[in-house]
């Protein structure tokens, strides 16, 4: 276990759940006795805590005896794929308003006379510019106008967005005039979720960074509010430890970043099992396993 992950320990229990389309599964491991413990219960879709809930009480493990909590989820995934996610706005760069929809031009089957274009997460009528520009190399060309991000924040709150996603032209190499359209956003729209395109990707590509943005906006407020009901879940019965989420890549992050870049958690569960399944082929010298 990662030394950060020990130094949070206050129960000899440790949990991981999964949450899937039907089933929501548990295994805890008891570091004092080295036993395992398996809990299965149907997942619970009006409100998912209680069905992890269901799958503790079913397997007789108490959160209030547990150091870390690990969660595996389908939920940004899902949101994404069912088109589900909050009424989000973008703030880009002004004369950049259609590149997140034209993209890199690429025709993934060249020969397919069917072929139709992908619907963006966030519809024109919601794409804002903002006045500025910074070079490739970070130097302000044109200043941020910040009156003109503050009256089309209250655009947005008049048009009922959920969520705002912000991406300006190279800031990779410097964040300033991002940072400051978030600053302004938040003060115009409290209580909306808000996502800049540097905290979560430094790719030097716009269309890299913009699509990352959108999706991040677009699951943000439904990811963050499930994680946010679990954690209060699941300090209302006893638990004190840790609690991680899965990321795409496998690994974990803490649940506080889980709720603000939610993107990462987009294919959370199946990388779990990935994860597992080597981890288990390599303890049983299995080194090619489908």
């Amino acid at each position: 276990m990662p030394d950060d992950l020990k130094s949070a320990e206050v129960g000899h229990l440790r949990i991981a759940v999964d949450i899937g389309g039907t089933f929501t599964d548990l295994a805890a491991f008891d570091e004092s006795s080295g036993k395992l413990m398996f809990g299965k219960a149907l997942s619970t879709h009006d409100d998912l805590p209680r069905g992890i809930q269901n799958t503790l009480d079913g397997a007789g493990v108490l959160c209030s005896e547990a150091s870390l909590f690990l969660h595996g989820s389908t939920i940004a995934i899902n949101t994404l794929l069912e088109r589900t996610g909050a009424r989000t706005a973008l703030m880009i760069t002004e004369g950049f308003r259609d590149f997140y929809e034209i993209g890199r031009v690429n025709r993934p089957d060249a020969y397919n006379l069917f072929f139709s274009k992908h619907t963006p997460l966030v519809e024109r009528s919601l794409r804002f510019e903002v006045p500025e520009r910074l070079l490739a190399d970070g130097q302000t060309y044109k200043e941020l106008d910040e009156s003109h991000v503050r009256a089309t924040a209250r655009k947005l709150k008049a048009l009922g967005v959920e969520s705002v996603a912000v991406l300006l032209l190279h800031s990779y190499r410097n964040l300033a005039h991002e940072t400051r359209v978030k600053q302004i956003v938040q003060e115009e729209l409290p209580g909306v979720f808000v996502s800049a395109s540097h905290e979560l990707s430094q790719e030097y590509r716009e269309f890299e960074r913009v699509s990352t943005v959108a999706a991040n906006a677009y699951v943000g407020p439904r990811v963050s509010q499930y994680l946010g009901n679990l954690e209060t879940h699941l300090e209302k019965q006893g638990f004190r430890g840790s609690f991680y989420a899965v990321q795409s890549t496998g690994g974990l992050f803490p649940v506080a970043h889980a709720r603000r870049e939610c993107v990462r958690m987009l294919e959370s569960g199946p990388a779990a099992g990935v994860i597992g399944a080597q981890a288990v082929a390599s303890q049983l010298g299995l080194p090619d396993v489908i």
